[in-house]
């Protein structure tokens, strides 16, 4: 079995499905990225995908089409995208084993390369 680049709580899948079926314009899914943003580092880019990109890697979890920049790909490995609710406000948060910190205000983080080997280690261990 492949090792999926990322996965979708069912709250995420849920929301996401919402957001498309919501959309003005046909979307056919979600891209996800990171940009060089922040004191920590990095932050997380969300987009609409009306057309996939070439090259871009693709994920289908809970029946979501989620396309992953490439060059984010060996810092999302194993990342599971959530949607969490509060009475501040709601908002996609990410649980990326590859984090290593994050700013106080939490609008950047951290982070580095999955370990390749670690992550083969654990597969053959599975």
């Amino acid at each position: 079995m492949p090792f999926k680049i990322m996965s979708l709580s069912d709250a995420a899948a849920e929301r996401i499905t919402e957001i498309i079926e919501d959309s003005d314009s046909p979307v056919v899914g979600l891209r996800v990225g990171i940009k060089n943003a922040g004191c920590a580092g990095v932050s997380y880019t969300m987009d609409y995908v009306a057309e996939p990109l070439a090259g871009d890697d693709h994920v289908n979890d809970k029946g979501i089409d989620v396309w992953v920049d490439p060059k984010a790909t060996m810092y999302l490995l194993g990342t599971i995208m959530d949607f969490e609710s509060s009475k501040m406000g709601s908002s996609f948060t990410f649980k990326n084993p590859n984090q290593t910190g994050a700013c106080g205000c939490g609008e950047s983080v951290t982070l580095a390369p999955a370990d390749l080997k670690a992550l083969a280690e654990a597969r053959a261990g599975a």
